[in-house]
């Protein structure tokens, strides 16, 4: 039986290619290593990493909506505040009545 090859793998190595949303395939073939190791022993560092992918995603994504950029106010619009094209869709059936 043959003996099991060492790899260098870093697991800050693997946030950092995880957060920019390589897949596992690809963060493996660039340590030189099989797929299933390191979903199986790295799978915290990849958890970790595509969340802060995530996060520096939506930090963009505000970053050019408070620029003033209409189609992200849109899209942060529909995803996050439920709004919709068609204002027939939208949840009140009634206009909400005038506070003053």
């Amino acid at each position: 039986m043959a003996r099991p090859k060492k790899y260098k793998i870093n697991g800050e190595e693997v946030t950092k290619l995880a957060s920019l949303h390589c897949t596992n395939m690809e963060i493996a073939e660039f340590f030189g290593c099989d797929e299933s190791l390191i979903r199986k022993s790295y799978s915290e560092y990849l958890t970790k990493g595509r969340a802060k992918g995530k996060m520096r995603l939506r930090q963009l994504q505000w970053q050019s909506a408070e620029k003033g950029n209409t189609s992200m106010l849109i899209f942060l619009g529909k995803q996050m505040l439920g709004q919709t094209d068609n204002p027939e869709a939208s949840e009140a059936s009634e206009p909400l009545p005038f506070i003053d």
